[in-house]
């Protein structure tokens, strides 16, 4: 039995300013479909007021606005990249190009190739998320993605520096400052300046992520990301002060953004609540962790371990930190969340920022079905089939006639009859004559 020191009050969805959210980003991308750049420009105007002479920055801009990054910033930067880099080359390397002699004469093979063009959305907002650079534009140029389109917006008409700095050293090959809806749909959908992607990757607001999803099937996407998740299972050797930290380091992203605690220790989960009211004060970002605490924030306790990895599977979070004694047990058993997060030495945070792992997760319960992005989004695995031999095609020939004819597929047949006929004589009653 599941008892909740602390639920999540219920809620409803404000339909009406998701459809508000829908009407728009329709609107806007209607409108660059229709007029490119000039509705760029005039959307880009009118949500961030900002209208450059052009939104691309040339190589000498470039240079001049990463020469105003700290060292520290840039060097920085430059560690957690090689990490990353280092990370997507070994997910690269376990995806291997094959092809095998599958029965005398017949080969099949399979071979993974990077999309031409990718896309990769940075937001700004209140906070410059430098980090998604990484994510984006590094895991691409792994996969071997030859052109790397990267836009992020201003943020109260300033250049955000680290970001464009972080996209640079990235490898991204052109960067645009434009944020939003219309950046969104003009890598989409192309324009006179923008050249489109087949790929678009990154995280956003509700207008972004709202893009993504009317524009998904025209171009592919990473996947639809909601407000930031994290779910904590802990167990009585857990320090409640660690733990109190870490909710409260992902409630700082935004107001909606949940943080629960799952444990088997009442005790526990009586300190950390305490905890969180202490340290909420004095929070720099109390104006978003607070909100998200109080109206996302849950504590439920439960009989034993096995219950609270039962209970976690259910939510699917997108990321889900394990303090108990002994964390790896989490990795055998549990099967829905977007990255596991072992041990008091291990904090989200550290995957957000820093580890080398993707932090670009699926949320909203999309872990039942999805990974997060990874160096394998930017590539298609293609198949290829040759058969050599006369014969094998002669028999495969005749499976294929039997086979198609089941489903009343004849032109289908007759492809398979005609290899019968040419390698090993067998009559074609539907030939027309002369043949």
């Amino acid at each position: 039995m599941t008892e909740y020191l602390k639920s999540a009050p219920a809620t409803t969805e404000d339909l009406q300013r998701a459809d508000g959210v829908r009407e728009t980003v329709t609107q806007v991308i209607a409108d660059v479909r229709a007029r490119g750049d000039l509705a760029v420009r005039e959307y880009s105007e009118k949500f961030d007021r900002w209208s450059p002479e052009s939104f691309l920055l040339d190589a000498e801009q470039v240079e001049q606005i990463i020469s105003t990054v700290p060292r520290q910033a840039v060097e920085d930067i430059v560690t957690v990249q090689a990490r990353v880099r280092d990370f997507a080359q070994r997910q690269r390397d376990a995806l291997l190009d094959f092809e095998a002699e599958t029965e005398p004469g017949v080969f099949l093979g399979q071979k993974n190739i990077p999309v031409s063009a990718a896309g990769a959305y940075v937001p700004g907002g209140r906070y410059p998320l430098v980090a998604s650079a990484h994510m984006t534009v590094v895991t691409a140029k792994v996969a071997g993605v030859e052109t790397v389109r990267a836009c992020t917006p201003p943020i109260r008409g300033e250049i955000p520096a680290a970001t464009v700095a972080a996209l640079q050293l990235a490898g991204a090959d052109e960067i645009f400052l434009l944020g939003g809806t219309q950046a969104v749909a003009a890598l989409s959908i192309g324009t006179q300046t923008i050249g489109k992607v087949d790929l678009l990757a990154g995280p956003g607001n509700a207008y972004v992520a709202e893009a993504k999803r009317q524009l998904f099937g025209e171009v592919g996407i990473d996947l639809l990301a909601g407000p930031t998740e994290i779910l904590v299972i802990a167990d009585e050797h857990a320090d409640p002060f660690v733990v109190a930290v870490d909710l409260l380091s992902q409630a700082e992203h935004g107001p909606d953004s949940p943080a629960v605690l799952i444990t088997d220790s009442r005790e526990l989960g009586l300190q950390v609540i305490e905890l969180i009211e202490k340290i909420l004060p004095d929070m720099p970002t109390r104006d978003f962790a607070e909100p998200a605490w109080r109206d996302h924030g849950e504590v439920a306790v439960v009989e034993d371990l096995a219950a609270a990895y039962q209970l976690a599977d259910q939510y699917a979070s997108e990321h889900v930190q394990v303090l108990t004694r002994n964390p790896r047990e989490a990795l055998e058993v549990m099967r829905n969340y977007g990255a596991l997060f072992l041990g008091e030495g291990t904090c989200v945070s550290y995957g957000d920022k820093v580890i080398g792992t993707n932090h670009t997760l699926p949320t909203r319960g999309a872990a039942r079905y999805t990974g997060g992005l990874w160096v394998g989004k930017y590539l298609k695995t293609v198949t290829y089939q040759e058969v050599r031999d006369e014969q094998a095609s002669a028999e495969l020939g005749r499976l294929c006639g039997r086979a198609a004819r089941v489903e009343l597929f004849e032109g289908h047949a007759r492809s398979g009859d005609v290899r019968a006929w040419k390698y090993a004589g067998d009559a074609l009653d539907w030939a027309p004559s002369g043949v």
